[in-house]
């Protein structure tokens, strides 16, 4: 707390002197008071500068700080770093917007300090372009804020995107106070503005010159495929460690009690978890749509004649487009009512993000009997436990850039859940077609796979069997190890 007050009493004196400096000369004074104002500001800010900068040994060497300028609580990647640097020993200043809660694990970590901020709109009312610009300075403000104020960090690991204008503002916060600058490329920021605004808009070209400019002021840079790796070299001079997503322990095939402990609390809220038949009267059963617990014996089994469990999860943003699911949906529907032998679904979409509300118009359009779709938002200890009860995942991630990959399926394949992604660029790197899933590029093309992959439902065999089977044999390096190979020796270098 000394160190903040004594920060913030220097910034002050600092802004009162600047302001009598400029007072000075606007007023046209004689030489002498614009002389030492202007030497008082100089020792003021050398004086601030060094007590920026001053390291307290192996304390300050064991902090960092993670930022992200988005929800903490929807920042899985940023999540895992955190308990990373936590199990080796170092205090994490988690930082970022406090919407979503966080994964339990790291609400329960002492040495992980959540510092939340503000999403700030900038100037309501007028053109676009002010409310945009506005927003920017507060954000500039509010960072500048929150990080000058925390003791001082070794290193300060930044998410991007978003970057604007948290990267100019972290580089500038590791200058003043000698930490060391790394970001985190999960993706470019102008891309994903591109896909609203077009390539040629005046912000896109901005937010582009922007990253170029200041992307190359880090110190190390990390990404998440092989693709982007080599585009950032050969485009943007910028020499970065590939760090693949990889799948936490938590996330893993769900155990039958626990499939039906959550598909229980599901039913409280969602009929689309409840069981269907109304002339149950058999007290000693508790059923949902797809499990059944004999409270006598207390043994869970999976019903015979349960649908299959097909799940999706978005940020409802602009790079995916579940128009397709949906589409594909109604096909499996008129497949069904075609005589073809195959399972009701109960399709899950996760998430919340700006375009939920437009698609649920959608879902409510539809006239599906066979098909039922639940919208829910899961706590984040739920939706491992989710994703490892399900059949059948489908991703609908478009990358923006065509040099990242969906964390989704990532977490996926931690489960064994086989998936049907939509194919982009580099998705090859994470998705083998006909191995550990299927690529698809259209709604008609997914419908066939779901046809195909559900047509022995709910026997274990058949292509859906045989890639399940493949993915536990195929257990790749979980998130632990890969972190350990490939960030730990950055954030321990001299």
């Amino acid at each position: 707390m000394a160190a903040h007050c004594t920060c913030t009493a220097f910034l002050t004196v600092f802004i009162l002197v600047s302001s009598v400096l400029t007072a000075c000369f606007l007023s046209g004074s004689d030489g002498t008071c614009p002389v030492v104002s202007l030497t008082a500001v100089t020792v003021l800010a050398l004086l601030w500068l060094r007590r920026l900068r001053r390291r307290r040994g192996a304390e300050t060497d064991r902090r960092v700080c993670v930022l992200v300028l988005g929800d903490i609580g929807r920042s899985p990647r940023m999540q895992y770093h955190s308990l990373s640097l936590s199990k080796h020993g170092f205090n994490v200043t988690f930082v970022g917007f406090y919407d979503s809660k966080p994964h339990p694990d790291v609400l329960r970590q002492e040495n992980i300090q959540i510092v939340p901020m503000t999403e700030v709109k900038g100037l309501q009312g007028g053109p676009r372009l002010l409310t945009y610009v506005t927003k920017v300075i507060l954000q500039v403000l509010q960072l500048l804020f929150v990080l000058l104020r925390m003791d001082a960090q070794s290193h300060i690991l930044m998410q991007n995107p978003p970057g604007l204008p948290s990267i100019a503002v972290a580089w500038l916060v590791s200058v003043l106070r000698g930490s060391t600058f790394i970001i985190d490329w999960h993706n470019y920021g102008y891309t994903i503005m591109a896909l609203s605004h077009g390539q040629r808009h005046p912000l896109v070209r901005m937010a582009k010159w922007y990253e170029l400019f200041f992307g190359p002021l880090a110190a190390h840079n990390l990404c998440v495929t092989n693709a982007m790796k080599d585009d950032l070299q050969e485009n943007w001079g910028i020499k970065a460690t590939t760090l693949y997503d990889r799948p936490a322990s938590i996330f893993r095939e769900t155990p039958l009690e626990l499939q039906h402990e959550l598909f229980m609390r599901l039913a409280d809220t969602y009929p689309q978890f409840q069981s269907e038949r109304s002339d149950e009267a058999d007290v000693q059963v508790e059923r949902t749509v797809f499990s059944a617990r004999d409270l006598t014996g207390d043994t869970v089994t999976l019903r015979a004649e349960r649908p299959a469990l097909l799940i999706s999860s978005t940020s409802w943003t602009e790079d995916e487009d579940f128009s397709v699911l949906l589409k594909a949906l109604e096909e499996y529907e008129g497949f069904i009512k075609g005589g073809s032998s195959l399972p009701s679904l109960v399709c899950v979409i996760t998430g919340k993000g700006p375009q939920k509300e437009h698609y649920m118009k959608l879902i409510d359009s539809l006239s599906l009997q066979h098909v039922k779709i639940c919208t829910p938002w899961l706590e984040a200890e739920d939706y491992p436990v989710l994703l490892g009860s399900a059949d059948l995942g489908v991703c609908l991630h478009m990358s923006s850039s065509g040099l990242d990959l969906p964390m989704k399926v990532v977490d996926m394949f931690g489960c064994c859940l086989p998936v049907c992604a939509i194919d982009f660029n580099c998705l090859h790197e994470l998705v083998k077609h006909e191995e550990n899933g299927l690529i698809f590029r259209d709604s008609q093309e997914l419908a066939e796979q779901l046809k195909s992959l559900l047509s022995e439902f709910p026997s274990s065999g058949g292509r859906l069997g045989a890639f399940r089977s493949s993915l536990r044999s195929s257990r790749g390096q979980r998130w632990d190890d890969n972190w350990d190979q490939n960030v730990l020796p950055l954030i321990t270098a001299p």
